[in-house]
């Protein structure tokens, strides 16, 4: 029988995480449901942990990546082989806690999309940096402006969707970018977007990949920057 959501998790060096993750969203889901990890080939032997327990449970499939990396390629392959009607993607750090996921499914039906937000009433960024707070506020709040979009985290990364939106729309961009167009083109072809409100979390273990430095960090700001100008002056081209 088909799994009627799938859940895609992009990994790179996410060995002390990705095990009690899974083990969050099979307690959290009761729906028919496949978790589809896609591992850019970690150093720390992060797929190791995912075949070992694919060899166990036939929900879990593993695409380990070699000789390619990135955050967006890494969520359209997954999408690609997802069986499910609703697609979820998110962050595999526990900053975005498994039980938030079956809130976001429950409302795909009469929405296309629904977003795991930091913005809306009841929703909180509790990372542990209040720069990168601040930051993120800031930008989002701007951007939303500049894009004149209803949707306030857009740079969420949590995110349910109906599978069969793919077919018209696809991901986009170099990093967290692409949930910026993503959500923008979204809104402006029609499909229905909610917020969810949520508390995203300290990573639980392990190092987060953007905020190893404040050059990284400016450099995704600016990257950022330069989508929402170009969606808004020049379509996104």
């Amino acid at each position: 029988m088909k799994p009627k959501i799938s859940v895609i998790l992009p990994t790179y060096n996410e060995r002390e995480n990705i095990g009690r993750l899974v083990e969050g969203i099979f307690r959290s889901l009761k729906d028919s449901l496949q978790i589809i990890v896609v591992d850019d080939d970690s150093p720390d032997g992060t797929w190791k942990i995912v075949q070992e327990i694919a060899e166990r449970d036939s929900r879990v499939r593993l695409l380990r990546r070699v000789g390619r990396r990135g955050l967006t390629s890494a969520l359209m392959e997954g999408i690609s082989l997802a069986q499910g009607e609703i697609v979820v993607w998110m962050d595999c750090d526990f900053s975005m806690p498994p039980e938030i996921v079956p809130l976001l499914v429950r409302e795909i039906g009469a929405f296309d999309i629904v977003v795991g937000s930091r913005y809306v009433e009841g929703g909180k960024d509790a990372r542990d940096s209040c720069f990168r707070i601040v930051a993120s506020r800031l930008f989002d709040q701007l951007g939303s402006l500049i894009l004149q979009s209803p949707v306030k985290d857009i740079t969420s990364g949590f995110v349910a969707a109906k599978k069969e939106l793919f077919d018209s729309i696809s991901l986009s961009g170099e990093y967290g970018d692409y949930c910026i167009d993503f959500l923008y083109k979204a809104v402006r072809r029609g499909f229905k977007v909610k917020e969810i409100p949520y508390t995203n979390m300290p990573r639980w273990k392990g190092k987060a990949k953007t905020n190893s430095n404040i050059f990284k960090f400016l450099k995704y700001g600016w990257m950022y920057t330069l989508t929402v100008l170009k969606l808004r002056f020049c379509g996104g081209s």
